[in-house]
C-alpha cells in the first residue's frame, strides 16, 4: 500500500513524501535520500529497492524529498535547515504508534545521524555509506550501524571505517560499491537488521 502526502516543516516548507507499508506493519522507518545536487532524491533506485525489501520485512517505510528536492519547496541548504525536514519525517512517524527507526543513504545518513546527535534521540539509526567528514563527535546512546561497500568509490572508505571503530558503531562490510546497483535486497536486509531488536 502506497500513500502519497505532503510534510510540513517548521520553517514552512513543504515536502513531498511517501510511505510504502505492508498491511501490517510492525515498525515505522523514516529514509533519507542522497545528495540531491548529485541526482539525489527519495526515487534513487536503491531507495526504492530497500524501501521494498523493509516492507518485506514488516515496516511502513516513510521516503520523502528534502527541500529544494523534487516537488519539495525550499532550497537546498547543505544539510542544515534539513533537520527541520527530518524533524517534520520524525514527527509524523512517532504518531503511528510503532517503534520507530532512523535510516539514511550517503548524504542522507550523514545528515540523520547529525539529526540524532543535536536532538539528542536515542532512536536506532543505520546509514548507507555516510560521508565521514561531516559526521558529528557528540552521539547519543541507541542502536547503529553503517553499512559500507568494499569498493565504495565516493566516499573515503578508511575514515568512515575508523570513525565507526572509535565511536563504537556496527560496522558491515558488503561487495558493492556506492550505489550498490541491483542489491536493494541484501542492504534491505543489512538495514532492517540494524533497526530491529
Amino acid at each position: 500500500m502506497t500513500e502519497r502526502l505532503d510534510l510540513t516543516t517548521s520553517d514552512g516548507a513543504t515536502l513531498e513524501a511517501r510511505i510504502d507499508s505492508p498491511e501490517a506493519p510492525v515498525r515505522f522507518t523514516v529514509f533519507c535520500h542522497p545528495h540531491p545536487l548529485h541526482g539525489g532524491s527519495m526515487n534513487a533506485p536503491l531507495m526504492i529497492g530497500v524501501t521494498s525489501r523493509l516492507n518485506d520485512r514488516g515496516h511502513a517505510v516513510l521516503r520523502f524529498n528534502f527541500r529544494g528536492t523534487g516537488s519539495s519547496t525550499g532550497r537546498h541548504d547543505y544539510g542544515q535547515a534539513e533537520q527541520a525536514d527530518i524533524d517534520a519525517a520524525i514527527e509524523l512517524g512517532g504518531s503511528m504508534g510503532l517503534p520507530l527507526g532512523l535510516v539514511g543513504w550517503s548524504f542522507g545518513a550523514g545528515t540523520a545521524l547529525r539529526w540524532l546527535s543535536t536532538r539528542e534521540s536515542n532512536l536506532p539509526w543505520v546509514g548507507i555509506a555516510p560521508p565521514a567528514e561531516s559526521l558529528p563527535e557528540e552521539l547519543p546512546d541507541g542502536p547503529k550501524r553503517i553499512v559500507l561497500g568494499t569498493r565504495d568509490q565516493v566516499i573515503d572508505n578508511k575514515a568512515l571505517r575508523e570513525y565507526a571503530i572509535d565511536k563504537g558503531i556496527d560496522l558491515i562490510l558488503t561487495p558493492g560499491d556506492h550505489f550498490f546497483h541491483g542489491r536493494g535486497k541484501k542492504i534491505g536486509d543489512l538495514v532492517g537488521e540494524g533497526l530491529e531488536p
